[in-house]
């Protein structure tokens, strides 16, 4: 009977592999249902073994099945590790997703599982807050705060109770790599929290989920189940959030896991010192505490000597939006926009220019091919006016309209906003009114050009709830747009309402053109 690995990560269940499961089972075959690889352009992947070797297929249909049995289909991949984009990862944290069967305590052992909790075990609490801080690991939710210091606070920290809180909210458009670990290799992230756990004095965690991940959840808490002799004293359970964008920032997650309507605290007091229900937390992104494992089974200098300037370690990057090869792609920080976009990218999926990506999220910021130079790196990234975030990249191609996606920072901020504080409440709603007024008079100047009827878009620019007083030129509603962004940025109370302006302002900086005004000049060098 031959083995057959088929992956039931939602990307490849959503392109079909189900179906190419049941086919496979149908022919008589063994098959072990697996996390996914990662890229998605060859989903649903299959993985034939023979003598001792997997040889993938892939994209593969319930049709194919005789051809891949007998070897002749013509998406034979052959050794999937060995492809291009594959061959160049430094994969620390995803090297088990799409190799072992993530609910098999038996593979998870059989592939290095359980050797950093057995390390951590041996050594003292302080020992294992050393070793993480050496390593260099810093917050892979977008803060990038050393995740050792962090532990530090709450070890330091006396009270009768401490929580482990895995931030798995994974709410940024073209982000994936939450999803992709807790169903491809659960025990990883388990593990992680352990350890956190043992070296802070915790007993307990929560792994906040979102609910538009029910198979994630599913696989997260039989995963707890099984694992739970293994992780003993230490308990764990999924928390279940109800959508909410605002829930990722920490406070409003804390709130949410006590019951409460999502919204962000005040700080101080650190959620450090006094977190969840009242009681010194240690809360991480999954990425960060999945990270953990390696550092302690491999030593922090193997996890440190990786990496770029004060960012140390790999870095999952996701590719998404307008891109030929879709998918995560771990490597070490240092590696450019350029490489990550065309050339483990393949560039826009359409076959069209890209004009701009967007790094970080929603709030992340849009950044030319003229700075696809700039490093992967938390500094590098901040020097540039932008963000690393949960290290999602959204390709555009020269079909966008750059204009339109800054409004849609404003609206998605104005959605979303838990309503705490008024710069990120009223602003993100006054900057929704701006960008009408900027677009509609930028459409306007375009109709009256071409010699066109141009009453209906000047009539939209002036009832845009603009009161008579105020100009409604594009200088002016620029500026008032950037003022707004300065207020968002300066006063809100979590980084929803701080960083919504970047998108806005780098869409504006980067592409002028779109917001009326006249392309910048470019002149030779000298």
């Amino acid at each position: 009977m031959k083995r057959v690995y088929v992956s039931r990560d939602m990307a490849s269940v959503a392109l079909g592999a189900d179906e190419v499961a049941r086919a496979f089972e149908a022919a008589g075959c063994e098959v072990v249902r697996t996390g996914s690889r990662g890229l998605f352009s060859i989903e649903p992947l299959v993985e034939v073994e023979s003598e001792g070797k997997r040889i993938g297929f892939g994209p593969v249909g319930p049709a194919d099945i005789a051809a891949v049995l007998d070897g002749s289909h013509e998406a034979r991949l052959g050794d999937v590790a060995a492809l291009p984009f594959f061959a160049g990862q430094q994969r620390f944290t995803f090297a088990r997703c799409g190799v072992i069967d993530p609910l098999s305590l038996k593979d998870y052992a059989e592939h290095g599982g359980w050797r950093g909790l057995e390390t951590a075990r041996g050594m003292t609490p302080q020992a294992v807050v050393d070793a993480v801080k050496a390593s260099g690991l810093r917050g892979r939710g977008g803060a990038g705060f050393p995740t050792g210091i962090k532990w530090q606070t709450v070890l330091d920290a006396v009270s009768d109770a401490k929580f482990i809180v895995c931030n798995a909210d994974e709410g940024d458009s073209g982000t994936f790599a939450d999803r992709m670990l807790v169903e491809g290799d659960p025990f990883c992230l388990i593990e992680g929290m352990t350890i956190a756990g043992h070296a802070v004095g915790a007993s307990h965690g929560y792994i906040y989920i979102r609910s538009e991940y029910p198979f994630a959840i599913a696989v997260m808490r039989e995963a707890i189940q099984l694992s739970a002799e293994r992780t003993a004293p230490f308990t764990l359970e999924v928390r279940v959030g109800a959508g909410a964008y605002v829930c990722g920032e920490e406070t409003a997650l804390l709130e949410s896991i006590e019951g409460k309507r999502g919204q962000v605290r005040a700080k101080p007091p650190l959620p450090a010192l006094a977190g969840l229900f009242g009681r010194p937390t240690v809360i991480n992104n999954l990425l960060s505490l999945a990270a953990v494992p390696f550092i302690l089974a491999e030593g922090a200098k193997a996890y440190a000597d990786v990496g770029f300037g004060r960012s140390r370690g790999t870095i999952p990057v996701q590719l998404a939006g307008n891109v030929k090869h879709g998918g995560l792609y771990e490597i070490g920080f240092g590696i450019t926009l350029g490489e990550l976009v065309n050339d483990i990218g393949g560039g826009t999926a359409s076959g069209r220019p890209v004009r701009a990506v967007q790094v970080g999220g929603p709030l992340g910021a849009y950044f030319p091919p003229s700075m696809f130079d700039l490093p992967f790196d938390y500094e590098a990234f901040a020097q540039a006016g932008g963000l690393i975030g949960h290290a999602g990249i959204t390709v555009f191609d020269d079909s966008v309209d750059m204009a339109h996606m800054a409004r849609f920072a404003m609206e998605f901020c104005a959605v979303e906003s838990c309503g705490k504080c008024t710069p990120c409440r009223i602003g993100s709603t006054r900057g929704v009114e701006v960008m009408d007024r900027i677009i509609a008079a930028r459409d306007s100047a375009t109709v009256v050009q071409a010699g066109r009827n141009w009453e209906g878009h000047l009539q939209k620019a002036l009832n845009s709830r603009t009161p008579d007083r105020i100009d409604t030129g594009l200088e002016a509603q620029t500026a008032l747009l950037r003022d707004l962004c300065d207020t968002m940025k300066h006063g809100s109370l979590c980084a929803l309402g701080g960083f919504t302006p970047y998108p806005v302002l780098s869409a504006l900086d980067h592409f002028p053109e779109d917001f009326g005004a006249k392309s910048p000049v470019k002149e030779a060098a000298e």
